[in-house]
């Protein structure tokens, strides 16, 4: 296995820390500002984004090498209900076993930004990169 330098894993987790902190102020911007009320699963991604935000913050001003150890697994959980909403926001499971009820649906159109990027694959997306940041700083 290749030894990652201290300096390069600190770039990580500095970058795995700025896609948290624009997820989080992404969501935070959706829902106080353009109004749009977010959907159960949004809830639950939003529960392992935000703390992830706070986490990678104190592990790169703290140049905490182990940082992947609790961080990866917040990732991971957050990931998991990101893939899941976007396989229901594509129609890839049937909506009879949507987790919404009450409230915004969580396959609807409105899920979208720009008239067009889908937020479930941008909450994908992100944990995707937060945990390939993590996974390559563990390789240290």
């Amino acid at each position: 296995m290749n030894s990652v330098p201290a300096d390069r894993v600190w770039l990580l987790l500095f970058g795995a820390w700025l896609v948290a902190l624009a997820a989080t102020a992404g969501a935070l911007f959706i829902g106080e500002v353009m109004g749009q009320a977010p959907c159960v699963l949004c809830w639950y991604q939003r529960a392992f984004m935000f703390p992830l935000a706070v986490i990678l913050a104190v592990a790169t001003f703290r140049s905490d090498l182990d940082a992947w150890r609790y961080g990866l697994p917040l990732a991971a959980i957050g990931w998991l209900i990101a893939g899941y909403h976007v396989l229901l926001y594509f129609e890839f499971l049937p909506k009879s076993i949507e987790p919404c009820g009450a409230g915004p649906s969580c396959a609807d159109s409105n899920m979208a930004i720009l008239g067009s990027i889908p937020i479930p694959l941008l909450s994908l997306g992100s944990f995707t990169f937060i945990m390939a940041m993590l996974l390559m700083a563990r390789r240290r």
